[in-house]
């Protein structure tokens, strides 16, 4: 395992999608070209998008999901038993046609422009999920690397959709014990191949609590979730602890957000912590990725005032937001990064954006110059921070692994 400093600066994985990628990406797609001569084109914008993290300063790197669709559609192409299905297909396809178009109407985005990985038969794993991606790569850096994968409650709250999948899997439930196997499967290969960081990606965890229990997200476009948001929380754990529990040798991570697919604030999620604290306490995970550049978020004190999270994990602390065209200033992240220093020492606290940069590969939420800039301010706040907190004994910064 590589060593990271203090503060160390992170991602949360996506980056915006070159142009000429997004064309190669399309016509891959639409069977135009081979995965060989797509993967040509994604390995130059891959490595351009490790030059620009190596240069602003970050610690901790991605491959900025650039070979992806988008953050969790992605795994058609890897599962064998799913296809992707434009939502307006879905709108077609599902019993509840009145709640499903309540949900589209609350959305920022066209009902043909994003996909959703639908289970259509017995899953199984065709081709590993990120770990080609890992060891493109770790070819060509030396720095620890960080690896999003989508989690499993995600992955199987989107892909049942019972009228689709219900020959194969009478039940959600049912449907999430694949899921549970393949990610297992997934983070075991990846430790192998010496990865340092698997981040699991659950951000319509929020929707349980903070929508009353009408689901608003294309994200869980399946409608999948029970009424009693409690029961679906706890469902949840289990999933995550199912799939993370004595994976010893890497660190792992789970993200959660209030949706990033809009400039427009007033159609994303808001509400703080709190009533997700209990539930966050008790993941088998060292670290939670979390949004706090947004008021949307609400305070520290409602997730760090939790003795269970304040003692035993690391906060990924999310001081730059991904979407809007304001960069922030480096005094601005330091104190932010103070505010969370009163609750956890310094060797806990990573410093990233709230979100990824391109959640969806057709609509980046940031351009390139100004995503880099933000990058750069998370670096300069890290520098001003090990400053602070150099060893009194011999001025040298603490450096601990990644565990």
């Amino acid at each position: 395992m590589k060593s990271v400093p203090l503060f160390p600066v992170t991602t949360v994985g996506s980056w915006a999608r070159p142009p000429e990628l997004l064309r190669a990406q399309s016509r891959k797609q639409r069977g135009r070209i081979s995965a060989v001569e797509f993967d040509r084109v994604a390995d130059e914008a891959v490595l351009e998008t490790l030059r620009l993290q190596q240069e602003a300063g970050v610690d901790l790197v991605t491959d900025g999901e650039q070979r992806r669709d988008n953050f969790y559609s992605f795994v058609a192409e890897k599962l064998d038993g799913v296809r992707l299905m434009s939502l307006a297909e879905m709108l077609d396809l599902v019993e509840d046609k009145d709640g499903f178009e309540r949900i589209l109407q609350t959305l920022d985005v066209p009902a043909y422009s994003i996909r959703n990985p639908t289970c259509v038969g017995k899953i199984e794993r065709r081709a590993p999920l990120a770990l080609d991606e890992y060891l493109f790569l770790r070819q060509h850096t030396d720095r620890p690397i960080k690896v999003p994968l989508p989690g499993p409650y995600l992955l199987t709250r989107s892909m049942w959709v019972k009228e689709a999948a219900r020959a194969a899997y009478p039940t959600k439930e049912d449907l999430a014990e694949d899921v549970v196997r393949i990610l297992r499967q997934e983070v075991l290969e990846l430790r192998d191949a010496g990865v340092d960081f698997v981040q699991f990606d659950e951000p319509v965890l929020t929707e349980l609590v903070f929508t009353q229990g009408e689901t608003r997200t294309f994200m869980c476009a399946a409608l999948a979730a029970r009424k009693d948001p409690a029961e679906e929380l706890e469902f949840a754990v289990d999933l995550i602890n199912r799939v993370v529990t004595g994976l010893d040798g890497l660190r792992t991570g789970l993200h959660v957000c209030r949706g990033n697919w809009s400039q427009q604030e007033q159609v994303l999620l808001k509400g703080s912590y709190h009533p997700l604290a209990p539930y966050l306490a008790r993941l088998n995970v060292q670290q939670l990725v979390l949004e706090f550049a947004t008021p949307r978020a609400g305070e520290l004190a409602a997730l760090l005032g939790s003795h269970e999270i304040a003692s035993q994990k690391e906060l990924g602390l999310g001081v730059v937001n991904p979407r809007t065209p304001e960069v922030e200033t480096a005094e601005a992240i330091v104190g932010r990064a103070r505010e969370a220093l009163q609750y956890l020492p310094p060797e806990r606290i990573f410093l990233n954006p709230d979100c990824g940069f391109g959640t969806f590969s057709s609509r980046p939420l940031n351009s390139v110059e100004i995503a880099t800039r933000k990058l750069e301010a998370l670096a300069r706040a890290a520098t001003s921070l090990r400053a602070e907190h150099q060893s009194p004994v011999d001025g040298r910064l603490y450096v601990r692994k990644s565990s």
